[in-house]
């Protein structure tokens, strides 16, 4: 018990620690070599000279980061892969050396790249045109290289947004600004005889102006913000206004060592993560931290439709700055939290309100619970998933007494139960959307998955359902004590504290205590700050997050403290 409560302390002492000076959390997303890629690419398609510092300190960060066999992964802990792969080898073009010979000895047959970037995201084009768009940008795909690009409709950007529900129109208004960009660039350089396309390319462009936030960065992210960029620039379209503002979001984002990171902060999600993971400890925060901490947190609900995916006003986005976009697993977070920081003010319940009727309206027919918007589940972005219903679930259960009995929570619940039921795998786990581990087949992580859904089962008091959920992560235990995403996979402090939280007050006592050993044994020697990359962006884009490990420590060790009284 003291070593448990000795290493909980230094690990709360450490995410308190973590507090900015606007009281609440910001944490810091991995330098991304993908990320880097691209903006080296957008840069010196803008004006190379102009951007010459910027450009060099990118390339220099690439070649210093790059794996021992030749290629790049989407962080410096990540396997190489051939999406991040090729962008560094567009990014590096015009130097010759070594690092250019590596990378080109790891992509072997670069006639092939095009198909086999293709078949990496299947139907999926949001991503893999615009790697092939780079490509073609740096001269990798030679002479031909543009007509070896599929084309891209940017005259269905001109179509009213309210039309694409019911034409099911096949592109989601995340992908939108490449969608027109990237579009009119292909059709610049390779132009097809479809006569809609010159006729729609001014009010196009008058259309992604009005998607673009102020601060030039789409969605926050650096990938994104840099095709669109790099799309307007190579059809002469630089001293566009969006391509002034998205290099100004370029050059602001650009870290000391010239690396760029995934995207700009995850700060609302980092926050409601800490105050939950804390909430084991109920001295933990201050009553004025805790009223800090909720002013800001309702700051940041959106109280209007969004302008860029035209979401209905209540929910919550990963970030408090301009590029982010409501969803539903802050949503859940920010709701959540709320509680746990204290007295439901009226200002509160209304705010609750608001969310818990947004995350109804995203509901999907199965019953599960998309990202963004409803949807058919051709895409990640509209597709059910596991971890974020059982998010909902927790978060709809814990308001549904504070809301109006008109939102009929109870349904929206029942709903969600039987989607999750069904979506059970045979050994009893599930399967999250937007974390994974690059060890398992699939890179699923089944452990993260799991340990979000049983606890939500363990709520609605469904114990059986729950049991065998539990029963598959404790089967997944490694010899060390630790866990990884799945069973055979490398044990990470992350998997390892959500593992031990989802065990504590189960019949798993033995494995819980190995767990517990394991995390305290890494607090002790320090290693239990080193984050793993099991986050994923879009488009499968690997992250890691400094605060993941501080924070689910101090939510393992917290709760089995607290269950020990």
């Amino acid at each position: 018990m003291e070593r448990l409560q000795n290493a909980l302390r230094k690990a709360t002492d450490a995410l308190l620690a973590e507090i900015n000076e606007h009281g609440h959390w910001t944490g810091e997303l991995s330098s991304s070599a993908l990320s880097t890629a691209t903006a080296v690419v957008a840069l010196k398609t803008i004006d190379g000279t102009e951007h010459t510092a910027l450009v060099e300190g990118g390339i220099r960060w690439l070649q210093q980061n790059q794996n021992a066999d030749g290629g790049w992964g989407d962080t410096t802990r990540s396997k190489s892969n051939i999406s991040t792969t090729a962008l560094c080898w567009a990014a590096l073009a015009g130097t010759n050396g070594p690092h250019t010979d590596r990378a080109e000895a790891w992509l072997g047959d670069v006639r092939t790249l095009p198909d086999r970037i293709a078949a990496r995201y299947g139907k999926d084009r949001t991503f893999s045109v615009p790697i092939l768009m780079t490509l073609a940008i740096s001269g990798r795909l030679g002479a031909d290289g543009w007509r070896r690009i599929p084309k891209l409709p940017f005259e269905l950007a001109a179509v009213p947004h309210w039309l694409w529900g019911a034409i099911r129109l096949p592109v989601v208004s995340y992908a939108m600004p490449a969608l027109i960009a990237i579009g009119q660039a292909i059709q610049h350089h390779a132009p097809s005889w479809n006569p809609l396309r010159p006729l729609a390319k001014s009010k196009t462009l008058r259309v992604l102006a009005t998607l673009q936030p102020e601060n030039g960065g789409f969605l926050e992210a650096t990938p994104l913000t840099s095709f669109v960029t790099m799309a307007l620039a190579s059809c002469g379209l630089g001293r566009n206004i969006v391509a002034r503002r998205g290099v100004s979001f370029l050059r602001a984002s650009v870290r000391p060592d010239g690396s760029w990171p995934i995207d700009t902060n995850l700060a609302t999600w980092a926050t409601t993560l800490a105050v939950k993971a804390l909430a084991h400890q109920p001295g933990a925060l201050k009553a004025e931290q805790r009223l800090t901490i909720r002013e800001w947190l309702l700051g940041q609900q959106w109280n209007r439709e969004h302008p860029y995916t035209h979401a209905a006003p209540g929910g919550w986005a990963w970030t408090d700055l301009p590029g982010g976009v409501p969803d539903a697993d802050d949503t859940p977070g920010a709701l959540l939290a709320l509680l746990r920081l204290g007295l439901v003010a009226p200002e509160i319940a209304a705010a609750g309100a608001a969310g818990v009727k947004w995350l109804l309206g995203l509901q999907n027919r199965d019953g599960g619970i998309p990202t963004f918007c409803r949807g058919w589940g051709a895409l990640p972005f509209d597709r059910s998933s596991p971890d974020l219903t059982a998010h909902t679930i927790r978060a709809w259960r814990e308001w549904q007494k504070l809301v109006p009995s008109s939102l009929n929570v109870e349904r929206g619940i029942a709903k969600a139960r039987a989607y999750l039921i069904k979506q059970q795998q045979a050994d009893g786990s599930w399967l999250p959307l937007w974390f994974g581990n690059e060890h398992l087949a699939g890179e699923s992580n089944p452990l993260y998955g799991t340990a979000h859904v049983t606890a939500a089962f363990r709520e609605l008091g469904d114990l059986d359902i729950a049991r065998r959920g539990e029963a598959s992560i404790a089967a997944a235990q490694n010899a060390d004590g630790g866990w990884g995403g799945g069973k055979g996979a490398p044990s990470s402090v992350e998997e390892t504290a959500l593992a031990v939280e989802a065990l504590a007050l189960t019949s798993h006592t033995a494995a819980t205590q190995r767990g517990v050993d394991w995390l305290c044994e890494r607090v002790e020697n320090g290693t239990w700050r080193e984050p793993a990359p099991i986050g994923f962006y879009f488009a499968k884009l690997w992250y890691y997050e400094r605060l993941y490990p501080l924070v689910w420590t101090v939510g393992a060790l917290g709760k089995v403290a607290k269950s020990l009284g």
